[in-house]
């Protein structure tokens, strides 16, 4: 896609968070590099996915190799292909592993869709039933102006397509039966409580719980039959999968012993589930560390899970198979830091008041110095820069080339690290070279 093609809002959107130095939501399309060679093959597994198989990948780097841009460049091509996302960091206090209902809520409250941004849940619901009732007067097309006849049938439509979660997790199909009422009775505030409870929120209110017929919160072994219901609801309502990326799964490195175990053997419950058929159209990733997928602290404390992970790096990176269990960032060197400077530089100059002065100025020579020198800052560690050095790139270089028509790079600036701007990793990188930071010190 060339960067003219880019819409500016969605240019917009790329650019403000690389000056935030986080990465962007959507739009990697734009500036993904390499990561060509596993293309091909994850397209495959969401082929795949859709036909209602399901899939596990589990994503092994160190800290500034691309883990979280590489699962959201893949969340970008799932739903391009239909499928909803939802991505979830794993922590200790917020998201605990172990806990699958805070997992299944936390999923809940980020699932997206190519149309819906964020918290689809309610919109997928409604469009399920919508369908619902597609299929219905399609069939029997005399329904259409009988109101009650037509509701008669889209519940037992519904009863049928959740048979078998009905079988282990009833208060899902209740609960979809009680919103369904709210809904048409025009009760918004119980519509909303039910729909919050399907998604797996606390303190819901007893009148509205009543209503749909269902008691409690949800725990943790209902958790899965919720997840598995709403995989049947996206698949009917034209989601054909779900992508699941649970990232930063190495925090459970620093837990507590028990709730380490704990999270393992969740985890390991996951990938069981998976393997027996239960989440036809789940896409399943998990991004950690190598010394979480190696380490004693991590995987290899439940020898079954790491049994199910191991995939054998003993050969040169380039010869890793795109369809192993566990794919292998090697992080950025200096070829590929300039490679993504220079496509950075481009999507920027496409909307610049003068794109043949940002070009001419920041040119390729200039983006690979930038590339050296900010490398040179972190101990010469390419694979930690990028996200520093995105932001220096477009705070510190376009921004000026482009709003001070006298601005030189060459001439005006030289890189310098602030204390307060690093990572912890990035820190202590950085004390390598210690004197040559300037340092903003109280």
């Amino acid at each position: 896609m060339s960067a003219a093609s880019v819409s500016a809002a969605r240019r917009r959107e790329v650019i403000d968070a690389l000056r935030r130095g986080t990465v962007p939501q959507s739009g990697l399309d734009l500036f993904a590099v390499g990561l060509d060679r596993y293309a091909p093959a994850l397209d495959e597994r969401i082929a795949t996915i859709a036909t209602g198989s399901a899939a596990f990948h589990a994503i092994r780097g160190e800290y500034g190799s691309g883990k979280t841009f590489f699962a959201r460049w893949l969340a970008e091509r799932a739903k391009r292909a239909g499928l909803a996302t939802a991505e979830i960091q794993i922590s200790e206090t917020e998201t605990p592993l172990h806990k699958l209902e805070t997992v299944y809520r936390r999923l809940t409250e980020r699932l997206t869709t190519a149309t819906e941004p964020a918290s689809a849940l309610r919109s997928v619901i409604d469009g399920w039933f919508y369908t619902l009732e597609e299929e219905v007067t399609e069939a029997q097309p005399e329904l259409a102006e009988d109101s009650e006849a037509l509701e008669s049938a889209v519940e037992a439509l519904l009863e049928e397509r959740l048979r078998g979660i009905a079988q282990t997790t009833p208060a899902f199909s209740a609960a979809l039966r009680g919103y369904r009422k709210a809904t048409l009775d025009g009760d918004a505030a119980t519509a909303e409580a039910v729909i919050a409870w399907l998604g797996g929120q606390k303190s819901v209110a007893a009148s509205a719980r009543r209503t749909a017929g269902v008691r409690g919160d949800l725990d943790h072994f209902a958790a899965l039959g919720f997840l598995q219901g709403l995989l049947t609801v996206l698949k009917d309502c034209g989601h054909p999968g779900l992508l699941l990326v649970l990232d930063e799964i190495e925090t459970l490195q620093r837990v507590r012993g028990d709730v380490r175990e704990k999270g393992l053997n969740a985890l390991r419950q996951l990938l069981d589930e998976i393997d027996v058929g239960r989440f036809p159209g789940l896409f399943l990733v998990i991004t950690g560390t190598p010394a979480f997928y190696d380490g004693q602290q991590g995987v290899q404390r439940l020898p079954p899970l790491a049994q199910r992970l191991t995939t054998d790096f003993s050969t040169d990176p380039c010869f890793d198979s795109p369809r192993a269990v566990q794919l292998r960032l090697t992080g950025f060197d200096l070829q590929l830091l300039g490679e993504l400077g220079r496509a950075v530089r481009d999507l920027y100059a496409d909307s610049a008041r003068n794109p043949e002065r940002i070009v001419a100025l920041v040119d390729n020579t200039y983006v690979a110095e930038l590339a050296t020198a900010m490398t040179g800052k972190l101990g010469g560690r390419a694979g930690i820069a990028p996200r520093l050095f995105l932001r220096k790139l477009v705070t510190d270089v376009l921004d000026r080339v482009d709003e001070f028509d006298d601005f030189d790079p060459r001439k005006h600036y030289a890189p310098t690290v602030n204390g307060d701007e690093l990572s912890e990793v990035e820190r202590n990188a950085a004390a390598d070279s210690a004197d040559e930071i300037e340092l903003e010190l109280p």
